[in-house]
């Protein structure tokens, strides 16, 4: 499938990813994976005052070829007008699925990085676990957004 194919395909169930010239299915969400991306939109949404903008499983162009979609991004400073961004989000969250296999959230997460995204996250629901991710997954107590003084707590993520 071309890329061009593949940008004006609508796929049944969940949307998949595109890895050059192929089609990938993605994990299947359950149901603590749509609580903590429901409660991790409503905490951006309450912070679209300071432009932090929240689109859930929006297609991100990574690279020529390689289009994926995180479970959330967060775009600054402006709310998105193109159907498809042409640049890095400012915050890249990906949410674990208990059929989630680590090696490839972490390829995820490390191509998002090197796209240019700040903010790479990635969230445990289950073991109820945040980790910053640059050059690896580092366990914190709270997502930090020091540009805006802001931080995402396990209350905020989990929902508690």
């Amino acid at each position: 499938m071309t890329v061009e194919e593949y940008l004006h395909t609508a796929f049944d169930g969940l949307d998949q990813e595109y890895r050059d010239g192929e089609i990938l299915d993605r994990s299947l969400p359950d149901r603590l994976h749509s609580l903590v991306q429901g409660f991790l939109a409503l905490y951006f949404f309450s912070k679209r005052s300071q432009k932090l903008w929240a689109y859930p499983e929006l297609r991100l162009g990574v690279r020529d070829r390689r289009y994926l979609i995180p479970d959330l991004c967060v775009f600054y400073p402006e709310d998105l007008q193109e159907l498809l961004p042409a640049t890095p989000p400012f915050i890249a969250i990906e949410i674990l699925s208990l059929d989630d296999r680590l090696s490839d959230v972490r390829a995820k997460l490390e191509e998002y990085r090197d796209r240019g995204v700040s903010h790479v996250w990635m969230l445990d629901p289950h073991q109820r676990r945040m980790y910053t991710c640059d050059g690896g997954p580092i366990e914190v107590t709270t997502l930090r957004i020091p540009e805006f003084g802001l931080e995402v707590t396990p209350a905020d993520a989990f929902g508690d």
